[in-house]
């Protein structure tokens, strides 16, 4: 099976007083702006890097969702926060590192149990095998 989905970006300007809109397929962005100031100082707005963060998380918890249901459990909750980092090399920017960060409520399971099956979520997540960056993994069970 292949799925296609697309996304697209519009620019107009300089690099730094420049303005771009971005878009997908689905609509959830439509013409949503970002900029020079978005991206590199802190200015409200969207930017590449956080929309790649929301990718990774939905993509890992999604994997993880389905390894549970392989393992036969079902999580009442799970939250991931992904932290993209985005730092300066050799004259350019790299993408060097991914955080993720998961709390989960899952009934019936062990830390243990848990640890192994989150890890094996990482090391599946279609957009986890994107990234050269190293990928962390900080996962909680909650009570």
């Amino acid at each position: 099976m292949k799925i296609n989905r697309s996304g697209s970006a519009v620019w107009s300007g300089g690099i730094k007083d420049g303005i771009g809109a971005i878009s997908t397929q689905s609509g959830a962005l439509d013409a949503h702006p970002y900029g020079f100031a978005s991206r590199f100082e802190g200015v409200a707005g969207t930017n590449p890097e956080e929309l790649i963060g929301a990718a990774h998380a939905g993509c890992f918890t999604m994997a993880l969702s389905l390894i549970l249901g392989e393992a036969g459990l079902t999580a009442e909750k799970m939250e991931t926060k992904a932290v993209v980092t985005l730092e300066q090399q050799d004259g350019g920017f790299t993408i060097t590192a991914v955080a993720l960060t998961l709390t989960a409520n899952i009934p019936g399971t062990t830390d243990e149990t848990f640890q192994d099956l989150a890890a094996k979520a990482k090391a599946n997540c279609p957009v986890s095998k994107l990234f050269k960056a190293d990928i962390t993994l900080t996962a909680t069970l909650e009570a």
